[in-house]
């Protein structure tokens, strides 16, 4: 069994928020593993609620969500001090083209399509926008 490096104090608060249960685990596990210290939620109006508890370095952030959505989301959350300057990556499976066009006032570090990126490489993506 593989396991998780022990999260240190200094190690960046990742938050998912992510409706479909096996994909919010995979990524949960695969960051975890990789020392972050990791909080989910499984839509918008839930994760702003840990959001505000758990105060993350970088959000990952799909889209099309029950309850409330993440474009939706992330415009509530963009309203509030803190909120504004929280590191955002959209990770989803709608194109950019289909994509709601407040996207683009909502300042996002990346937009990415899950189909086209691996578990690593999103978590290699998060070190690179954290520098890690």
């Amino acid at each position: 069994m593989v396991k998780s490096k022990t999260p240190d104090t200094n190690a960046k608060r990742i938050m998912i928020i992510e409706d479909d249960p096996p994909i919010r685990e995979l990524y949960e596990f695969k960051l975890k593993l990789e020392g972050f210290i990791v909080s989910s939620a499984e839509d918008g109006e839930q994760g702003l609620a840990k959001i505000e508890e758990f105060k993350p370095d970088l959000i990952l952030l799909d889209l099309k969500m029950p309850v409330m959505p993440g474009d939706e989301m992330l415009e509530v959350l963009r309203s509030k001090k803190w909120g504004s300057e929280v590191k955002v990556v959209v990770l989803t499976n709608i194109s950019r083209d289909e994509a709601p066009s407040r996207l683009r006032f909502l300042n996002v570090e990346r937009y990415i399509v899950k189909a086209h990126y691996t578990p690593q490489q999103v978590v290699d993506l998060v070190r690179n926008i954290l520098g890690i």
